[in-house]
C-alpha cells in the first residue's frame, strides 16, 4: 500500500517531523521492510498522545483529567436524566473496569456524579450526573471544543473535513 523508503516521499520544502526521522532510521536499518504505513499509524498514535496531553492541561483548572471529562461528557450527551450503567460508560470511554472504578470514585468524591441502585438489576448501579457535575461538564465541553479547534489551526476547513473523512474511513475499517 504505502511505500516509504526513507525520506524520498517528502517534498523538499516540507518540514521533517519525528516520524519522518524514525522512518528514515528504519529504511536505513531494515530496508527489507515496508514501513510506509507507520507514517500514518505512528502519527495517529503520536498525535493521540499529544492531544490527550493538551486536553489534560486545558482541563486541569477545572480539576478534571481527560478520562474524568470523557465520563462526564458521556453522561451529559446521553440526555436527561443523564444516567448510565458503569458498563455502558466503560464501553463509551474505552477504559478498563478498574480504571473506570477509580474514575467514578474520584468523580463521586468531587460530587460530580452520584451512584444509585439500578431499578432493573438488584446487583447493579446507575451513575448519574449531579447538578454540580452538569455545570462542570458544560464548562469543560466549551474548553475541550476550543482546544480541539486550536489543535487544527494548521489546517484550513477543507483539509480538516478531508482529514476527518479519512480518519472516519480508517476507524470504520478497524472497528471491531
Amino acid at each position: 500500500m504505502l511505500d516509504t523508503p526513507g525520506r524520498s516521499h517528502i517534498n523538499s520544502n516540507q518540514p521533517i517531523d519525528l516520524l519522518d526521522e524514525l522512518l528514515a532510521d528504519w529504511a536505513r536499518e531494515r530496508p527489507d521492510l515496508n514501513a510506509g504505513a507507520m507514517g500514518v499509524v505512528g502519527r495517529i498514535v503520536y498525535l493521540g498522545a499529544l492531544l490527550e496531553q493538551q486536553a489534560n492541561t486545558a482541563l486541569k483548572p477545572l480539576s478534571l483529567r481527560y478520562t474524568d471529562f470523557d465520563v462526564l461528557a458521556t453522561l451529559r450527551r446521553s440526555g436527561t436524566p443523564y444516567k448510565r450503567t458503569p458498563t455502558a460508560l466503560r464501553r463509551s470511554v474505552l477504559i478498563t473496569s478498574g480504571a473506570m472504578t477509580a474514575c467514578l470514585d474520584r468523580l463521586e468524591q468531587a460530587e460530580l456524579i452520584a451512584r444509585e441502585p439500578d431499578p432493573t438489576d438488584r446487583r447493579g448501579t446507575i451513575v448519574k450526573l449531579t447538578r454540580k457535575g452538569q455545570r462542570t461538564v458544560d464548562d469543560a465541553v466549551a474548553v475541550r471544543f476550543q482546544v480541539a479547534h486550536e489543535a487544527l489551526g494548521g489546517l484550513n476547513e477543507q483539509e480538516a473535513r478531508r482529514l476527518a473523512d479519512l480518519l472516519r474511513k480508517l476507524s470504520l475499517t478497524l472497528a471491531i
